[in-house]
């Protein structure tokens, strides 16, 4: 028996390596660890609802008919479950900044775990999060009123969902440069603004310097490609938030990838 357990610790420990250490193991503790957190849990699971209640519950938006595919409290469902995908996975993601005080980042340059293996379980980490975030927002406006089909509900969900592992990029490579006593208190204005420059909270429109710059912007890329089910965005429109998504996914991955390489030399 104890050949065998010899055996198998020694083909998952193989595996491991095979996949630059990325352990199923870790990756369950790492979410237990951040399910815990109740500041974070208020943060990213109360707040998206509460500005969702405050926001698109009027009478008005739930029985303006037609709206796209459904009424404006539908559309501004899928906004705020954006924005609380986002608030959950930077803030995810940022956890690595505490990591870094406690010197365990420093540790892991000890272990089989390569940048990306680590990087792609934080992101993991931080989508389990926004998975969350998004069943929230959408549990809580379907009560209060949105309408929308049933196969708008499930795709902006799940596009908003995918989209998000932008952010928990986004939140490794800040959790790098800030420190962590306050990460999340500088955080919060910045979203907070990248939400408004996306269109969130106020619609960009169709003409003026605003709506151009903003697709520049992080979120604009992620807003208007989760909302496409609902509003059946034309081609061109998608093709850019499509290119803004991944442009800056590529650059928050490299630049978290690259920080964190040299975060562990120290060790």
């Amino acid at each position: 028996m104890t050949t065998t357990a010899h055996s198998a610790a020694t083909r998952t420990s193989a595996r491991a390596v095979a996949w630059g250490g990325f352990s199923p193991t870790f990756l369950g503790l790492e979410i237990r660890r951040l399910f815990r957190n109740k500041r974070t849990l208020i943060f990213t699971l109360v707040m998206p609802p509460v500005f969702f209640v405050i926001f698109g519950t009027q009478s008005d938006y739930r029985t303006d008919y037609p709206f796209a595919h459904g009424n404006v409290t539908g559309y501004i469902a899928i906004s705020m479950a954006v924005y609380g995908a986002m608030l959950a996975t930077t803030s995810g993601g940022a956890m690595v900044s505490v990591e870094r005080a406690q010197g365990w980042s420093r540790q892991l340059r000890l272990t089989p775990l390569k940048p990306v293996a680590y990087i792609v379980t934080k992101v993991l980490v931080a989508m389990t999060m926004g998975a969350a975030a998004i069943v929230v927002v959408f549990v809580v406006a379907k009560f209060f009123g949105a309408d929308m089909p049933i196969w708008v509900w499930l795709a902006c969900g799940v596009i908003a969902w995918l989209g998000s592992a932008v952010f928990a990029a986004f939140g490794l490579f800040m959790g790098y440069l800030l420190p962590s006593e306050n990460v999340m208190q500088i955080l919060g204005p910045v979203l907070a603004f990248l939400a408004l420059a996306g269109g969130l909270f106020v619609p960009l429109g169709d003409s003026g310097w605003f709506p151009m710059l903003a697709q520049f912007t992080p979120l604009y890329g992620l807003a208007t490609v989760s909302r496409a089910p609902f509003t059946s965005a034309d081609t061109g429109t998608l093709v850019i938030a499509v290119v803004n998504l991944v442009v800056w996914a590529a650059i928050f991955v490299a630049g978290a990838s690259l920080l964190f390489r040299k975060d562990t030399k120290r060790a």
